[in-house]
């Protein structure tokens, strides 16, 4: 023990911050078996598609060019497909990111005249251009997509009245964003998507049900194609990555629209048929293998973050206790430098440029300034250690990640080590 407590010092954890949290950690050891034994049984689910697509060593060569017949990379994209329980995959490096990956199933899928409805409110900031909340080049608004939304009502729940209302003989495509974004909303879960895909459902059969997956996959043991989505989107250096992709984002779901989405990210008439891997397909898999047990660690320091933060006073969505459907745990301070001393704290636990200090900035694609901490191998991946923030009310925070649970809950130690030396936050007395 005596040694465990030096070497959190020489990291810049004083004594008391680490008695609280060891104090919380031992109060959670029921919950963290339970996060466990959903990342064994997600762990069986991604080997068992392995196996089932006979993954072989010859799955993990590079090929270049055109990249036609690579046989890791349409292995790998039936392995997506077995896992998620889905029709069709679309795994590829081409897809630079979250939001590209959700752009290309949109605009994949969408035609002029067709109109897109969100009845979970307004989607992730950067989704703004690419729909043409705000203008931007070559926004789904100038190809002639028109857009609506229905926002959830104040407690969180469905706006069912108003999403009935909403949906007309042009709404071609509902997208349903399951995390919260840069919101404080609670996240949705697998079941509460399912029961919005039914209710859209009966009243249109034929709209595509479109779920934003980021940052939710292997969360639970189910995803949202196993509730009726007919097309789920993430990015590789999120959750299905395991923190090894060094670039990527996935499309899975009906084949029709799976293949729709491969031709706007080719072009019409080559779909899936090219798109070399350049080597990536080694680490596409081995995430992806690894991906139930490195979520497993960013849940229990998301819980971990929680039950810290709660307890000193300050607003946590999901709370200490709520069950979790994402790795995001949002923590609201009210004051900027809250905000700041936090992410502060985050990057300086990292492996990776642990000494320099995040500072807030005109991040592209956002309305306000945004700080971001990620001291990461692979640039901007938010499965590994990150906060980041808008820097506009109220004043809230978005940690995730960890590729250890270990470094997770270094990270909370330090973030909260940063907001007392800050006098933002008080330690409660502890008993002696």
């Amino acid at each position: 023990m005596q040694e465990m407590n030096a070497v959190y010092r020489e990291l810049g954890i004083s004594s008391e911050v680490l008695a609280y949290g060891n104090k919380i950690e031992q109060e959670l050891k029921e919950r963290f078996a339970a996060i466990d034994d959903n990342a064994e049984y997600n762990q069986m689910k991604v080997l068992l598609a392995m196996q089932k697509n006979k993954v072989s060593e010859a799955c993990l060569y590079a090929s270049s060019g055109y990249g036609y017949n690579d046989l890791g990379r349409d292995t790998l994209e039936d392995v997506y497909a077995d896992a998620f329980h889905a029709e069709a995959a679309l795994v590829r490096p081409q897809i630079a990111c979250g939001t590209h990956a959700l752009a290309v199933a949109l605009s994949g899928n969408l035609r002029p005249g067709d109109e897109l409805f969100s009845p979970v409110g307004k989607p992730y900031d950067t989704l703004e251009e690419v729909i043409g909340i705000r203008p931007s080049r070559g926004s789904l608004a100038e190809y002639g997509v028109t857009y609506r939304q229905t926002d959830l009502l104040p407690d969180g729940s469905f706006d069912y009245e108003n999403i009935k209302k909403a949906i007309n003989e042009k709404t071609k495509l509902v997208t349903i964003q399951r995390s919260k974004g840069y919101q404080t909303r609670p996240t949705l879960s697998v079941e509460r998507i399912g029961e919005l895909i039914a209710f859209v459902k009966n009243i249109k059969p034929d709209v595509i049900c479109m779920v934003d997956n980021c940052y939710g996959e292997f969360v639970e043991r189910i995803e949202p194609t196993d509730v009726g989505a007919d097309l789920i989107v993430g990015s590789l250096i999120k959750n299905p990555g395991g923190g090894l992709a060094p670039i990527g984002g996935y499309i899975a779901g009906k084949k029709e629209y799976v293949e729709n989405a491969a031709y706007r990210l080719t072009s019409p008439g080559l779909g899936k048929e090219v798109g070399a891997t350049l080597g990536v397909n080694q680490p596409f898999f081995q995430g992806f293998f690894l991906a139930p047990t490195v979520v497993a660690g960013a849940l229990k320091g998301a819980v971990f973050a929680a039950n810290i933060y709660e307890r000193l006073g300050f607003g946590v969505v999901p709370n200490g206790t709520e069950s979790r459907h994402d790795i995001i745990q949002a923590v609201t301070f009210g004051v900027p430098e809250g905000v700041i001393e936090f992410c502060k704290g985050i990057q300086a636990a990292a492996p990776v440029d642990s000494y320099v200090e995040p500072e807030p900035w005109a991040m592209p694609g956002y309305d306000s300034d945004v700080i971001m901490a990620a001291g990461a191998f692979v640039q901007g991946s938010s499965i590994e250690l990150s906060a980041d923030g808008p820097i506009k009310p109220p004043y809230a925070v978005y940690f995730q990640g960890g590729l250890t649970w270990y470094h997770a809950k270094l990270g909370i130690l330090m973030s909260l080590q940063k907001l007392i030396d800050k006098k933002i936050a008080v330690l409660p007395i502890q008993e002696a």
